[in-house]
Order: structure tokens, then sequence, then C-alpha cells
């Protein structure tokens, strides 16, 4: 009878994908609530991703709702099947890789078909409302936190150890210098585009996330433009400071994630979860992810020889 392996605690990376794993099973849930398989999922949320968009985008995203809402229990039902596989592959090791392939081909479908692109070419993107598509966040991460060590297993942060440490930091500048970007683009130049983004996400709510919006809206008022700058400048040093030495990296890295809650909370409403029609917990959960991957580790010490050692060696 062979000797059984004995259980070890998952390391730092493993840690992040059964996270990414959890955030997957948890989509698969809530694309069973009862809303999800009206009609009205198709039409009232799937179909409005298309104003604004190219003809060609727009047209498929169009056709695709239709298609969605003349088949709304077949279709969601298979979302929900297919989104609870994808949790379920990545929290088990033989798998990982395929599942992590799989969902980045399937965060990139329903990026372009459910979310509009996220709103990004259209000119509709909120960073706080989601920006740029919570789900093209989970293809990022799934390339992160690919089980792999081309960066090597002693890399500066997990992130580097799937793609290497420059492409890691070239993937951050592009997440958070692109948010910067489009923290000043479009409505968010409003003197009123936030107060009415928070004041909008009440529909649907209980009462007291209800209450919180609109307090939240009346603090912001007509300083939607004066926000918007602020917020840019602050997420454009985030994109700067992969580049910063360790403890001003990490610091940084520790103002991505209260940035990334403060978006989660009083942007996103926790991602509408309350409302009964969320399709995922929006994009503050997989940006938290995304900053934990970029946490710049202490540098390793390196054993030094015992000279004691190496005399009872000479003489042995």
């Amino acid at each position: 009878m062979g000797a059984q392996r004995a259980w070890r605690p998952p390391d730092e990376r493993r840690t992040l994908q059964l996270a990414l794993a959890t955030i997957w099973l948890f989509d698969g849930i809530l694309q069973l609530q009862p809303f999800m398989f009206t009609r009205q999922f198709g039409t009232t949320m799937l179909a409005p991703t298309a104003h604004g968009n190219p003809n060609t985008v727009a047209h498929s995203i169009t056709w695709a709702s239709h298609f969605i809402s003349d088949h709304a229990v077949s279709t969601d039902a298979a979302f929900a099947v297919i989104q609870i596989l994808l949790g379920l592959g990545i929290a088990w090791r033989p798998s990982v890789k395929t599942a992590l392939g799989a969902s980045i081909v399937w965060s990139c479908a329903v990026w372009w078909f459910g979310e509009g692109l996220g709103g990004v070419i259209a000119g509709t993107a909120h960073v706080v409302s989601g920006a740029p598509g919570a789900v093209l966040l989970y293809a990022v991460l799934a390339v992160l936190l690919w089980p792999s060590d081309r960066g090597g297993p002693d890399a500066a942060f997990i992130a580097a150890r799937a793609v290497g440490e420059r492409a890691a930091r070239i993937v951050w500048v592009l997440l958070w210098g692109g948010l910067s970007i489009v923290a000043l683009l479009g409505p968010n130049r409003s003197a009123t585009g936030l107060r009415d983004v928070v004041r909008d996400l009440g529909d649907g709510e209980p009462r007291w996330l209800g209450s919180l919006d609109q307090h939240v809206a009346n603090v912001l008022g007509h300083r939607g433009l004066a926000v918007s700058i602020v917020l840019a400048v602050v997420l454009g040093l985030i994109a700067l400071s992969v580049y910063l030495p360790l403890r001003p990296a990490r610091a940084m890295v520790a103002v991505a994630l209260m940035a990334s809650l403060v978006i989660w909370i009083f942007g996103e409403n926790f991602g509408q979860v309350f409302s009964g029609s969320a399709s995922d917990p929006s994009s503050g959960p997989l940006l938290a992810l995304v900053a934990l991957a970029y946490w710049r580790r202490l540098p390793q010490a390196k054993a030094t020889p015992d000279p004691c050692r190496e005399l009872s060696w000479e003489g042995a």
C-alpha cells in the first residue's frame, strides 16, 4: 500500500486561483436567479449594451439578445452550468489549466455579447460602475494566475510568475492607466454625471442600500468633474507604482485595494447582488484580486554556509 501524500496548504498563487474559482461559482449561482430565466434578461440587460457601438458589434449583440430572449430558459441554464463548471475546474488542480483557458474564451465572448465591450468603445463606460467590463477582468486574471513559472517561482510578485515581470508590469499599467483615462471620458466629464450614475443604482435594491445611494449622490452633487479628476490622478499613480521600489509599491497596492473597495461599495452597490438581477459581483472584487497578484514580496534572504558544518564534512 503506497504512502499517502501529505496535504500541503496552497501557495499564494493557488490561493488567488481558488478565490477566482469562488467568484466563478458565485456567478453561476447568480445566473440561476428567476429573473435570468425570463425574456427581460435579454431585452433589458443585454440589448441596451449595443447602443453606441460600431454596427458590427451592435448587430451581433442585438442578434444574441433576441436569441437569448427567445430561448431564455435553455440559454440561461447553459450559462449557469458553464460558469459553475469553470469554477469547479479552476478549483480542481488537474483541470486548472484547461478551465483557465476556457474561462478566457468565455470571458471574451461575454464581454462582447453581454457587456457590449464594457461600453469602452461606445463612450458610456464609467469607472465607478464597472469599466472596462467586469468579465474582461476574469480573462486578465486567468492569464496572470496561469500555473507556469516563466518568471520563476521567486518572482517579485505573483503575477510575474506566469508571464514574467516585464509583461506583468505592462498589464498593470494598461489596466489602471486605462481606467484613469476612462475616468475623464464621456459622461465622466459632466458635473452631474457621477451623481446620476450613483442615484440610479437604487432601483430594485433594499431600502438601506437605496438610502446609501441617495446620500452619496447628494454628496457628489455637481462635483462630478472634480471627483473624476481626482479619481483619474489616483488611478494614474496606481498605474505607475509598479515601477516603484518595494515599500512605496506595496503602499500603492494597498491604495489600489482601497480604491477597488470604494468603487465596489459606492459605485457598484456590491455588484447589485441584492437586486435579483445581477449576473456577477462587478469589477470591484476582481480589481482587488488583480491588486493582490501584484503584492510585492520581500527579498529572499540567501542562506549563508555554516563553516562548522563544512569543517565537519571535510574531517569526515
